[in-house]
């Protein structure tokens, strides 16, 4: 399965990254199905951000009624990986919610990729392929 990305998406989802290194950066994605055209950095709310992420509810709160007024969807989460890999690690599967939420990954030091896409599912983690969905 594929996940639509625009540029400007992935841009901003990599400069939080770059922003809050060395601390983990979150946020929250937004658009439609697969789609996500926008992304709302967060606060990382979590006692440990050099390793745990936690988006602060009330970014979450006020996604969800934009959402419900019109806007953007909230279609899943995005948070970095500063000294690991851009896959889910072990805090990440346990502390996922098996809802379907697309999870952005990033991991700014992966020689490999420095952003994936999965889906959150009931069976854990699917990953998806990327394509730059601009226009």
């Amino acid at each position: 399965m594929q996940v639509h990305v625009t540029s400007e998406a992935l841009g901003h989802m990599r400069a939080a990254a770059a922003a809050a290194h060395p601390r983990e950066a979150c946020g929250i994605l937004l658009g439609e199905g697969t789609r996500i055209t926008a992304v709302r950095e967060a606060a990382n709310v979590h006692p440990d951000p050099h390793t745990h992420f936690e988006i602060d509810p009330q970014a979450l709160i006020d996604a969800h009624r934009a959402a419900r007024a019109g806007g953007a969807q909230v279609i899943g989460y995005y948070h970095s990986h500063p000294q690991g890999a851009a896959a889910p690690s072990a805090t990440d599967r346990a502390c996922a919610a098996g809802d379907g939420k697309v999870w952005a990954i990033l991991a700014p030091h992966d020689p490999n990729a420095d952003v994936t896409f999965w889906r959150d599912g009931e069976a854990g983690f699917t990953a998806l392929s990327l394509c730059l969905a601009d226009g």
